[in-house]
């Protein structure tokens, strides 16, 4: 946040948000060429990330939270990551209009094996570019940008 009385440089905010948008592009290219991922697609790997995460079964709203896409367009991969066996649907007990997601065990394993190797490139692409200071630097400013 801008302290009371300064004024945001609206180029040098864009210039930074261009940089943060070209370095994400260019590591997601990275990691979307590279050949952990299998049967998954990278998205399909972020739902079932996000799933890992939790301590217990998530809301449909708690899991969109965690990814970049629609409701609707996340509704449809639960589907397809269910009939595939990765993830179940749970009624859930406060709303019974509602489901609850989880990983199954195969979802788990596979969420761990790709995360891995997913691991071991960020820490390769991200870790090899800056210093430790400077990935600490990212992690607050980019924290601090997400509102935490």
């Amino acid at each position: 946040m801008v302290p009371t009385g300064e004024r945001t440089d609206v180029r040098l905010a864009n210039h930074a948000w261009e940089a943060l948008m070209t370095a994400h592009s260019a590591l997601m290219s990275v990691f979307g060429a590279e050949g952990m991922w299998g049967d998954i697609s990278m998205r399909e790997y972020d739902v079932l990330y996000t799933l890992s995460k939790a301590d217990a079964p998530l809301k449909i709203c708690d899991v969109q939270s965690g990814v970049l896409l629609s409701q609707p367009a996340l509704s449809r991969m639960l589907d397809r990551l269910e009939q595939r066996g990765l993830v179940s649907k749970h009624p859930d007990p406060e709303d019974r209009r509602a489901v609850r997601i989880s990983l199954t065990e195969a979802g788990a394993a596979l969420q761990r094996r790709v995360g891995l190797a997913h691991a071991k490139s960020v820490a390769r692409e991200v870790g090899g570019a800056l210093t430790a200071d400077e990935l600490q630097d990212l992690a607050r400013l980019c924290g601090k940008l997400a509102g935490r």
